[in-house]
C-alpha cells in the first residue's frame, strides 16, 4: 500500500475487533504517524489547529450531506 507522502516506518494502522454492547461485531481503527512526519508536512501535535476546533455541525447537516454523497 502507498502512504504518500510518508515513509516506512511513519505510518502505523491497527485494527481491533471484538462484540460491542449491542451483541454485534465491531471494528476500531488507530491511525498512528510518526511526529517527524507531521512536522516535514508543516504539522506537528502542539499545533492549536491540529485538533478539531470549535462544534461540530448540526445533525441536519451532516444527513444532507451523506444523501448528497449517495
Amino acid at each position: 500500500m502507498d502512504w504518500a507522502p510518508f515513509g516506512p516506518g511513519e505510518i502505523r494502522v491497527d485494527l481491533s475487533c471484538g462484540i460491542g454492547p449491542d451483541g454485534h461485531w465491531r471494528g476500531w481503527y488507530a491511525v498512528r504517524v510518526h511526529p517527524g512526519a507531521l512536522r516535514r508536512l508543516g504539522l506537528h501535535p502542539d499545533q492549536p489547529t491540529a485538533g478539531a476546533l470549535g462544534v461540530s455541525p448540526p445533525g441536519w447537516w451532516h444527513a444532507a450531506a451523506e444523501r448528497r454523497a449517495r
